[in-house]
């Protein structure tokens, strides 16, 4: 499983239509985090079972200590103010804040 404990990670699949809205939208938050294809990642996967009473709901997204399964954009704003109010601050200019996907 890939797990930050002080960031965030954004569980995905492709094809997917509601983890598309949610990466669009988080686009405007300027927000870092990790995306993790559930489809590429069979530990990445059974941790989303295990948060979703065994579905593979995506996205789900972790903020340190905190998980969420089909959150909205305030919720991960939220939960990032609470638990990891480092994001906020202005990305690097060619990352575009987010990091590098894990697989």
């Amino acid at each position: 499983m890939t797990t930050e404990e002080n960031g965030m990670v954004l569980y995905w699949r492709p094809g997917c239509t509601y983890c598309m809205k949610l990466r669009f939208r988080l686009m405007f938050t300027r927000l870092r985090y990790t995306k993790v294809n559930i489809w590429r990642n069979r530990d990445a996967a059974a941790f989303v079972r295990s948060v979703a009473n065994g579905n593979e709901t995506v996205p789900t997204v972790t903020v340190g200590p905190k998980t969420m399964v089909n959150p909205s954009k305030r919720q991960i704003v939220e939960a990032v103010a609470t638990y990891a109010p480092h994001l906020l601050q202005a990305p690097e200019p060619r990352t575009g804040g987010r990091k590098e996907e894990k697989e």
